[in-house]
């Protein structure tokens, strides 16, 4: 999976895979397809796979909830990216505002 890859794009991908594997007769199952999404996401993940890895029975995992996890992971870290934005702009004004009204100070 790439680091710019969502879960959703990624997990849906995979199972474009498994469903031709499938039509081609063969059975896949859900725990091989499991361990091949455990394996294969970037670095973001790793805290989260090693507590699901600590903390599920892995070999009854389905791809659901984990892809559920992997999602909700990349949820909080978007909102939290947001939030910094926001915090970011909000300083930014009250900067601009304080530094105008000084100079309009400084002018009387």
């Amino acid at each position: 999976m790439k680091e710019t890859k969502k879960v959703k794009e990624y997990i849906h991908r995979v199972m474009e895979v498994v469903n031709r594997i499938r039509l081609m007769g063969e059975h896949l199952p859900e725990k091989i397809i499991v361990e091949k999404v455990l394996v294969t996401p970037p670095e973001r993940f790793e805290a989260k796979i090693s507590s699901l890895e600590d903390t599920w029975n892995l070999s009854q995992l389905t791809l659901q909830e984990l892809a559920n996890a992997l999602q909700a992971v990349e949820q909080r870290k978007a909102f939290r990216e947001e939030e910094n934005l926001t915090e970011s702009a909000l300083v930014a004004s009250h900067k601009t505002k304080a530094h105008a009204d000084d100079a309009r100070k400084g002018s009387l």
